[in-house]
């Protein structure tokens, strides 16, 4: 039976890689900055449905980071702002048939709103809705961005060690991927993530000129669980990371429109990674589904639909991903408890 749009909403799927801000949706974000122009008819920002508009999704990597540092940023630092987009963007993934979820934020400090209070307000966002349902778990990771110093990386771990009781499992490395940056300074941070059972995830050779073998050497001593994107890597590297096992959390949409990626989606590396009988898990990722508008069951419906997977096959995936998850071992036997499920 051939795969359609109707199963890959059925699957119990996994989602691993997809950031807060970039999850939340141009209709939510045009909420969000109606209530502020409301309250302040001067406010300098423009109608997201403008800044966004409606079916763009070809931003390129250069345009894409400045949406969020000189507009979403902005737009979304109240704790109210921060409550709702959080909980819209649960909405849209249970919606999506999403039945687990990591979701990862950079904590930030705002006008009124430290670091701290902006995790523990994402927490507790999380926390309510779960209240309301109990189709999708979801689990938070915390990000340190490349442009920040050791010591601010430090801190990000501190947090996430602070709110691991309340959800937090894991540390990632994100950020603009042309900031040049010394990436042994966050060797120590990571370290000290592991040593405190928190799982490590990191973007890794998204553009050439963060993949020298010096970065991706220095990245691969992390022992990262799991690596995002994984674009830039020669033949050497692959092996190494086939070798140890290692999750690749990879994003077909992100890296087409974003043009991270050579080719459309047919030649994408997502397909030579499934293939491939020697690797990890592979876990397919919407990364940022508010600006490049795929869900991840139109992540499963594209791969299905360009390197001629059978359904089984996606069940499969939806199986690997359970394997890779940071969150508790109950998790995964419920993920796979639904493939099962949906075998019969």
């Amino acid at each position: 039976m051939s795969v359609d749009q109707a199963f890959t909403r059925k699957l119990p799927k996994t989602e691993l890689h997809a950031h807060l801000t970039g999850s939340i949706s141009r209709e939510r974000l045009h909420e969000i900055w109606q209530v502020r122009k409301d309250e302040h008819s001067d406010l300098d920002l423009e109608d997201p449905l403008l800044a966004l508009p409606t079916g763009k999704v070809d931003y390129d990597i250069k345009k894409f980071f400045p949406l969020f540092t000189t507009y979403i940023y902005i737009l979304v630092n109240t704790i109210p702002a921060i409550t709702k987009t959080t909980i819209s963007v649960l909405q849209d993934f249970v919606a999506d048939g999403v039945c687990y979820l990591e979701l990862r934020t950079t904590p930030r400090a705002s006008p009124n709103i430290s670091k701290d209070l902006y995790v523990s307000t994402v927490l507790d966002s999380i926390a309510r809705y779960n209240g309301f349902q109990d189709q999708m778990s979801t689990y938070l990771i915390l990000s340190i961005d490349r442009k920040n110093s050791s010591a601010e990386a430090m801190e990000v771990v501190d947090l996430a060690i602070q709110f691991k009781a309340k959800g937090v499992v894991g540390v990632d490395l994100c950020g603009n991927p042309f900031t040049s940056t010394d990436i042994s300074k966050y060797r120590t941070a990571f370290a000290k993530a592991k040593a405190h059972g928190l799982g490590v995830t990191l973007h890794f050779a998204e553009v050439l000129a963060s993949s020298s073998p010096t970065e991706l050497r220095t990245l691969l001593d992390f022992q990262p669980d799991r690596l995002g994107h994984v674009i830039c890597v020669d033949e050497s590297i692959k092996e190494e990371i086939a070798q140890k096992g290692m999750a690749l959390e990879l994003c077909l949409s992100c890296n087409v429109h974003a043009g991270l990626t050579r080719g459309g989606f047919a030649d994408h590396h997502v397909g030579k990674w499934i293939q491939r009988k020697d690797r990890g898990k592979v876990v397919l990722g919407t990364d940022d589904i508010g600006v490049f508008l795929s869900p991840l069951s139109n992540e499963y419906l594209l791969v299905a639909h360009h390197y001629d997977l059978s359904r089984e096959t996606l069940l499969q995936l939806c199986e690997e991903a359970s394997d890779a998850i940071f969150g508790p071992y109950e998790e995964k036997v419920r993920i796979k408890n639904k493939v099962a499920m949906l075998r019969q």
